[in-house]
């Protein structure tokens, strides 16, 4: 006998699990089989060699690696006070939502836009404006998860701090900020790892001055270099899951480290 369709929950997972297989496994087995194949698409590890020997890739590698870290920090230097102030608002739910706003417009229009001012004002387009677009674009990814972390803080832990004879800055940074590290990790992670990776934005806030990893992949496929190109999509990914896994582990070890604590 046939069995009778049943509508469970499982049933709702297909079209997800449909849509990773034809836009993420699929896509990434392409890659990884051309990296090992040349233009006559004959296996060959000539494209190993054509990205490591490379000092330019070494060099623009670099390059991406500095503006990530950079974009990160300014963007937890922002983020934090901005997502800490809102916390404490009660109106800071509905305040968050002036930075999420702009994500609803795509990058390009707003690198455009951001361009456009550079250009009105007489501002040199560089490293200041590539940093000034990375910051803009991602800030959002920061103020997020930081003001969710902050917000769902048990009042508790800083009232007890306070009647310990704690004053602000001690509660701060003895209770608020350890608390909130789990936030810190997760903006810092949705901020850096597609900051490394991005295109475009560093192109047009530079005139083609700046040239970034994504930059780099994008002209490989532009030249039909599929297999260098597949090879710095896969470094690329390498450090997406290298930076995931520490991320992950340094979170993992501050839980233990606070529940110890309380």
């Amino acid at each position: 006998m046939k069995k009778k369709f049943k509508l469970t929950k499982k049933v709702f997972s297909f079209p997800y699990i449909l849509f990773l297989i034809l836009f993420v496994i699929v896509p990434l087995v392409l890659i990884l089989v051309n990296a090992f194949l040349d233009s006559d698409k004959n296996l060959t590890l000539n494209n190993f060699k054509t990205f490591f020997s490379s000092p330019a890739s070494s060099i623009v590698l670099g390059n991406s690696l500095l503006v990530g870290v950079i974009t990160t920090v300014l963007c937890l230097v922002i983020g934090y006070p901005v997502a800490y102030i809102l916390s404490k608002m009660s109106s800071g739910k509905i305040l968050v939502l002036l930075y999420v706003l702009p994500m609803f417009i795509n990058f390009l229009i707003r690198t455009l836009a951001t361009k456009a001012i550079f250009i009105a004002l007489n501002v040199e387009l560089g490293m200041g404006t590539v940093l000034f677009g990375m910051v803009y674009n991602y800030l959002p990814f920061m103020i997020m998860p930081l003001h969710t972390t902050i917000s769902g803080i048990d009042k508790s832990y800083i009232e007890a701090a306070q009647d310990l004879g704690a004053d602000k800055v001690t509660v701060f940074l003895k209770t608020t900020l350890p608390l909130s590290v789990s936030g810190i990790l997760s903006g810092v992670t949705m901020v850096f790892i597609p900051t490394i990776s991005t295109f475009a934005i560093s192109q047009l806030l530079s005139n083609g001055k700046i040239f970034l990893f994504g930059d780099s992949i994008q002209l490989s496929f532009e030249q039909n270099l599929y297999g260098v190109g597949s090879i710095m999509s896969l470094v690329m990914l390498a450090f997406v899951l290298v930076s995931n896994f520490v991320m992950n582990k340094f979170n993992r070890n501050n839980d233990a480290v606070r529940r110890s604590l309380w």
